[in-house]
Parts: C-alpha cells; structure tokens; sequence
C-alpha cells in the first residue's frame, strides 16, 4: 500500500516559514517542531519544513531556478484572502481572475515559493470545506 504523508518545502527558517502557513490556513504548527523541521497536519496529510543551508528561492516563471512545486488554496473570498495573505508576508505576483470572479491569483510566501488562491466556478463551501461539483 502507497500512502501520502507529508509535503516537504526547503526554507532557510523553518519556523518562520510554518508560522506563515499556520496563519494562512487557520492549523497549529506541530508542538514538536524545531529549527531543523516544522510541520502542519492536515488530516492524514503533513505540510512540513526543512531548514536548508544556503537556500535559493525558486524564481519561477524563470526556468534556471524554477518553481518545482506550487500549493493552491481554494477560497471562498477571493478579495479578502487576497488582503490577509499579503498582510502576512504573501506577494501577489501574477492575477488571472476574470471580469466573473473566478479564476486564480499566484503569490510568492516569504521566502519566495509560490502558491495560488483559487476560486473555480461551481465550487461550493460546507462546514467541511469546499465540495466540488461533478466531473462530467
């Protein structure tokens, strides 16, 4: 059996890089995360960092130092994520939202690796999170 566990980010400050995605996405970092790892559990699921001596941050759509990996966030509220992951240390790089609102912006965290916000038509929000709505 293949299960997936964790996804692990390069940063040079694992803490302060976890603090960050703690903040965007409302989880606790691990009580037991140090210098060297911090994680974030989702579910089954572990979003960790690992301090890494000399890092370069992905300079992505620039191909010598790409992006390797992107996190995509769907939410409910495009506008005021946008204003709450900025005022955390996000920067908004590139906007694909279209005249209808939906669509998807790419940020920078701060330590340079990207992640969008998206909102995708149809999608609606439950007490669980988002449902999807059928693939025909």
């Amino acid at each position: 059996m293949l299960r997936l566990t964790d996804v692990i980010i390069d940063c040079p400050d694992t803490m302060e890089l976890a603090s960050f995605y703690s903040a965007v996405t409302g989880r606790p970092v691990k009580e037991d995360s140090s210098a060297d790892w911090a994680g974030i559990r989702f579910g089954e699921i572990e979003l960790a960092f690992i301090r890494v001596d000399d890092y370069r941050a992905p300079q992505w759509p620039d191909t010598e130092h790409p992006k390797q990996f992107h996190l995509d966030f769907e939410v409910d509220d495009i506008e005021s994520e946008q204003r709450r992951v900025v005022a955390l240390g996000a920067t908004l790089k590139q906007d694909f939202i279209g005249p209808n609102g939906y669509g998807w912006q790419v940020f920078t965290d701060p330590v340079g690796h990207p992640f969008c916000l998206c909102r995708n038509k149809g999608v609606v929000w439950n007490d669980q999170g988002p449902v999807w709505p059928e693939r025909g």
